[in-house]
């Protein structure tokens, strides 16, 4: 148990460095294993990480432990082009920068008795990032009549912002897991989840004459939030060929971001969104297991992001409840996602096993949100994964994976457009591709 706190202390260290933009926010998978299987495995129990995945699988999984690290890298741009030369022009383009990001993760299992365990998993459950420099547009454009406080010299960044433009949000997940055999070959379990988010907000004081708080809308540093919320799961083995399983997690309700009450909205709220993940593993061959997962993930019950930007024009009409930090105010507009996961397991040997995968999924943002999604570009929706395990003579399992999510790109009209007298002020395009790997090392115990 000592182990326990000193690897989820350090779990908790990184925190601040967590960053993901797959599923969304999400993180494609949960465990280097499920990860170079492109995140599926909820019908599998073949380490520590079902606090993440699937409760239930951890009283099949034994007396376990598991730790590893994913460096993900990221790169996302955004560019704006075709506004009227009359507004200055406020044509720009730039490269997020912070390209790298550590991710750590860790598992700990216990049987109890033959048919009951605890355990306890640790992990980055997503996030988003950016941070771009400034100084895209000049003083001399429309910038100028969107800068708070006024007058405002510039340059500006590509949000009429001064200065670095992005955002940093972290998320880390405590799951403490029971579970419980109702049968020799099917199981179900518990996980209430503790969950903590940091984040901060640079260059967006160009948004602060739509806000309910002004001062609370950008450059205030990290905030700090902290919730809880539970995820249950089944898991069933119903042929010495063929196992399944089903996982529902609700939203975990966080304490507000006090300094950006300004931004997001109901003054602060950012819950993590509730979400679910179906799956069935089938051993084709003695060697090869062939698994597909279903996950959904409810973004748009979440108003600071779900709720469409287009409330700002609620707000500049008069109405505050859409004003940013509003009790309806506005946010990233991002749809529910729907994700889609293959992933191939191939026991090459006694010591050597193999991993590839596939996944796809819906992408949350629309083209009328591209505006204030400069932000939170998240729009990858495909993504290969390939892995292994190397199971040495002592019993530890060393395990590795790569994946890459495919450029993707989202085009719309500049929400600007809605406020330049009928002057063009262009089109945006947002992009993000990804590159992933990672290693870990767990053994029986």
């Amino acid at each position: 148990m000592r182990k326990l706190a000193i690897c989820a202390a350090l779990a908790a260290a990184f925190a601040p460095g967590l960053a993901s933009a797959t599923d969304g926010y999400f993180a494609d998978g949960y465990g280097i294993k499920a990860k170079g299987r492109a995140g599926s495995g909820t019908a599998m129990a073949s380490d520590a990480f079902g606090g993440a995945n699937n409760p239930a699988a951890m009283v099949f999984v034994g007396d376990r432990i598991d730790f590893g690290v994913d460096l993900f890298s990221p790169k996302r741009s955004a560019s704006r082009t075709g506004s009227s030369p009359l507004l200055g022009p406020i044509d720009g383009s730039a490269d997020s920068d912070s390209d790298y990001f550590l991710i750590p993760e860790f598992g700990y299992n216990k049987m109890i008795n033959p048919n009951m365990s605890l355990g306890v998993t640790v992990y980055g459950n997503g996030g988003m990032n950016t941070d771009y420099p400034g100084g895209q547009i000049p003083a001399a454009s429309a910038c100028a009549g969107f800068a708070t406080p006024l007058p405002n010299a510039g340059p500006y960044n590509l949000l009429c912002g001064t200065g670095k433009l992005g955002v940093d949000l972290a998320q880390l997940i405590i799951a403490p897991t029971f579970a419980y055999k109702l049968t020799p070959s099917q199981g179900i379990g518990i996980s209430p989840l503790f969950g903590v988010q940091r984040f901060k907000a640079e260059g967006l004081q160009g948004f602060a004459g739509f806000s309910t708080s002004p001062t609370n809308v950008t450059n205030n540093g990290y905030d700090t939030a902290y919730g809880w919320g539970v995820r249950v799961g089944w898991f069933g083995q119903l042929s010495d060929t063929v196992s399944v399983g089903a996982a529902y997690s609700t939203k975990i309700y966080m304490s507000k971001f006090n300094d950006y009450k300004g931004l997001f909205a109901e003054e602060g709220g950012f819950d993590m969104p509730e979400n679910y993940n179906v799956g069935i593993a089938f051993k084709t061959t003695p060697k090869l297991t062939l698994l597909a997962d279903y996950r959904r993930i409810n973004y748009n019950d979440i108003p600071s992001v779900g709720n469409p930007s287009a409330g700002l024009l609620q707000c500049a009409g008069g109405n505050m409840s859409y004003c940013l930090g509003g009790s309806n105010g506005a946010g990233f507009g991002w749809q529910n996602v729907n994700a889609y996961k293959i992933g191939f397991e191939y026991q090459y040997s006694t010591e050597l096993t193999l991993r590839t995968g596939y996944s796809h999924n819906d992408n949350p943002i629309r083209a009328q949100d591209v505006t204030i999604n400069i932000l939170a570009p998240g729009v990858v929706q495909d993504h290969v994964a390939l892995g292994f395990t190397y199971k040495r003579k002592t019993g530890g399992e060393l395990t590795m994976f790569y994946m890459h999510a495919f450029d993707k790109s989202v085009t719309g009209s500049s929400f600007f457009n809605n406020f330049t007298g009928g002057l063009p002020a262009g089109t945006e395009t947002i992009k993000m591709y990804q590159n992933s790997v990672g290693i870990a090392y767990g053994w029986r115990i």
